[in-house]
């Protein structure tokens, strides 16, 4: 049967329109079911009424003429059940309706299955037989399965044909919506232009290299015009981004060293594999370590490495480049989009960028915040592939994407663009007055980076420190653990760019989930594995090095704080401080006089929450990472847009939980921060404040919304506000109240915008 399934799913999925596609399930069920009637009823989320959209075994001339309403017929009865029915005279079931223009009647046993895709019944699959019978236990599970199966297939025909403005029975629609990941704030209305990767690197077979200096010099040859372009476009994009930001395109240019991916494919090709081969191998290696990481930043790095290995491939196959004409609005798409990509539009034409795959953690989502360029992310239903020259609006608050837009929605959405226009200019003037609430409160504001080009954005937002410096990308970007030496210097130059503010720099996590190429780690569970700071305590010679480098980076300017992640018990805290202060005397011992820095630890899984009051006794400070706590609390991926509705950080357990760290800290009488996303989303920051949070740290672009927000309110109408919502036990009824209470106080221009 598996095989029966794959068949008939590959035969669907190759359908040019939706009517193709019925037409092959009901004759390709039928025949492996061996029934009489196959029949498909779809249905119609403007009538919400199932229309019978194809049959075999019935009348033809039925199709598209018989319908019911969603509540009739066992058509509805299925529909409405949202599980089989399977019955042995349909006639004789009170909810069976007569249609005489099928020619049903002569058809008495009955078995239906919905057609479900993401908790939307789509309609109702249907096989019948004259023979009087139940339908046994395999083929109800057959119909089961094949229904299951197909509901994301006719979901993309359907949605393949409502963005060219046509509902499946061929009437005309408009406002075709699109769900997706926020990748960059802001509202964008323009014109599709769809990028196709310039190679196909899954496709390069096999081949034993003839002249192996000859694929070498080829592959030289590839790398430096690849190297070029990246030159050339930095160039280009460097009248729009400061040079800090333009440092992103430094970690292409380092990817490309023999340091890097270099010295693994020339290595293969000296083993007998062709250039195009070798190429395919290592790229394939390194985008599988990447795409398995828990750390959604560095996650993000596997859509870098194919970016580069395809335009590699493209210039070994002396592929031409894709001529590409932008209009004047241009929105860019693809399946997934790479910062290359964006320096190809001219800087005044692009407005806003959709991409299938990746998150707000990716290089382009991290661009398009600095560059002001609203962006989606995660768009896996869209039919991009299709989408080129159509009118798109993108919402990148909400992560929505809309096609066909009716004069109506584009009216609303053009308004919102010029409120927004107007509130990022009033913000502006925010860069240099302090956080204060109302009351006198004060709450310090910081941000959270990874690149050098994230700190010119953070000062000129107004930061006043750092949160959370991953300290990572040194280490992803080399074939060996960087030295003592090159960590001293990374880290130098992070410190003294924002001294004298103090910088919280976390401990290496690497580990199951963050595998380096000169480290690998196989598990078959990564993201619960040896991880984080169970690898670096395992590895003490490692967190040594890096221990040392940090101390010694702060010579002189003494604003280091360091946090460890993924701390999950007392032991590994006191593992910890005990290599901390052992570096701290190497160093003491080298000659330089070098204070010992705060120390903290990170709360990001459910068993620090609950060891909160012995952790707060032997550090500093604690900091929660809210969206790894919510993730764990939630077992929900928050960059997986199937699950995306499921990951909410004002659940009641994630409030409980940073109420009961707010109160180890408070009773311990040291400070308690926040960073993450929560941080950085108004009103959250809101709540947060009234738990008694002492920083929070967020993404440089939510500061000056996060500021305003609370320099309007007092505290004490904030601990009022967490009192309301602390009693209700649904997240959207938190988020609906919490919302609603601060629209009445006037303060609803920086709470994100929705239809």
């Amino acid at each position: 049967m598996l095989n029966t399934l794959r068949r008939i799913v590959q035969e669907v999925n190759s359908a040019r329109d939706l009517p193709t596609a019925l037409d092959i399930i009901v004759q390709r069920v039928r025949g492996a079911m061996g029934t009489e009637v196959c029949s498909v009823y779809l249905l119609d989320p403007v009538s919400a009424r199932y229309v019978l959209m194809a049959t075999e075994g019935l009348n033809k001339d039925a199709v598209g003429a018989v319908s019911l309403a969603n509540n009739e017929g066992l058509i509805g009865f299925v529909g409405a059940r949202e599980e089989p029915v399977n019955l042995e005279d349909a006639a004789a079931h009170p909810k069976f309706r007569y249609f005489a223009e099928t020619g049903e009647e002569r058809f008495a046993s009955f078995l239906g299955a919905p057609i479900i895709h993401h908790r939307r019944v789509m309609g109702v699959l249907v096989v019948q037989q004259k023979e009087r019978r139940q339908f046994d236990e395999s083929e109800e599970s057959f119909l089961v399965t094949m229904s299951a199966q197909l509901a994301g297939v006719i979901a993309h025909a359907e949605a393949t044909g409502s963005i060219r403005g046509l509902g499946w029975g061929g009437e005309p629609v408009q406002d075709t919506r699109f769900d997706a990941v926020p990748g960059a704030p802001g509202v964008a209305i323009g014109q599709a232009v769809v990028i196709l990767p310039p190679a196909d690197l899954k496709a390069v077979p096999d081949k034993t290299a003839k002249d192996i200096d000859a694929e070498i010099a080829l592959f030289r040859s590839a790398v430096e015009t690849v190297r070029q372009d990246m030159q050339d476009l930095s160039t280009r994009l460097s009248t729009q981004l400061r040079p800090e930001e333009l440092a992103l395109f430094d970690v292409y240019q380092m990817m490309l060293d023999d340091a890097a991916l270099g010295n693994e494919v020339i290595n293969l090709i000296r083993g007998g594999q062709w250039a195009q081969g070798a190429l395919r191998e290592v790229v394939s290696s390194h985008v599988s370590r990447f795409e398995v990481m828990d750390d959604p930043y560095l996650r993000e790095r596997a859509s870098d490495v194919k970016d580069l290995g395809r335009r590699i491939l493209a210039y070994l196959q002396e592929a031409g480049k894709q001529e590409l004409v932008f209009p004047e609005h241009t929105i860019l798409v693809s399946e997934e989009l790479s910062p290359v990509m964006l320096g190809e539009v001219p800087k005044e034409k692009l407005v806003g960028l959709v991409s299938v795959l990746g998150s707000g953690s990716s290089h382009v989502a991290i661009l398009a915040r600095a560059m002001g360029i609203p962006t989606v992310m995660g768009a896996i239903d869209l039919p991009y592939a299709r989408m080129d020259g159509l009118e798109l609006i993108v919402d990148g608050n909400h992560g929505e994407v809309y096609a066909s837009p009716s004069p109506e929605l584009r009216r609303h959405y053009l308004e919102l663009v010029r409120e927004e226009l107007e509130l990022v200019q009033g913000l502006e003037k925010l860069k240099e007055v302090p956080c204060v609430t109302t009351d006198g409160h004060r709450m310090p504001l910081w941000v959270n980076t990874g690149l050098f080009a994230d700190v010119a954005r953070s000062l000129d937002r107004g930061a006043e420190g750092v949160g959370l410096y991953r300290t990572e990308v040194p280490f992803m970007i080399q074939d060996r653990f960087p030295s003592e030496k090159e960590q001293q210097a990374t880290y130098r130059e992070q410190l003294e760019a924002f001294h004298p503010l103090p910088v919280t720099m976390r401990s290496l996590d690497i580990g199951g989930d963050k595998a380096l190429t000169y480290f690998p780690i196989k598990e078959d569970n990564p993201f619960l594995g040896w991880r984080g700071i169970r690898v670096t305590l395992d590895h003490p010679e490692i967190f040594l090095l890096q221990t040392r480098a940090m101390l010694k980076a702060s010579r002189g300017l003494n604003n280091l704080r360091i946090m460890l992640p993924m701390i999950s018990s007392v032991y590994e805290v006191e593992e910890a401080l005990h290599l901390i202060h052992r570096a701290h005397s190497e160093v003491c011992d080298e000659g330089m006089v070098v204070p010992m820095p705060p120390v903290g630890v990170m709360i990001e899984v459910p068993a620090a929450v609950y060891q909160a009051r012995e952790l707060i006794q032997m550090v500093d400070f604690l900091s929660v990472g809210t969206n790894d706590l919510t993730q764990y609390l939630l077992a929900v991926d928050r960059n997986n847009p199937r699950v995306a509705d499921l990951y909410h950080s004002l659940h009641p357990a994630v409030l409980q939980a940073l109420l009961k760290v707010a109160a180890a800290c408070r009773d311990a009488g040291k400070p308690m921060s926040v960073c993450g996303e929560m941080a950085g989303d108004p009103a959250s920051a809101v709540l947060l404040m009234a738990m008694g949070c002492d920083v929070l740290s967020m993404n440089a672009t939510n500061l000056p919304k996060v500021k305003w927000l609370l320099r309007q309110i007092s505290l004490s109408d904030a601990k009022a506000l967490l009192d309301e919502v602390i009693e209700l036990d649904n997240p959207y009824l938190v988020h609906s109240t919490l919302h609603l209470a601060l629209r009445n106080m006037g303060l609803e221009k920086v709470l994100r915008q929705g239809r």
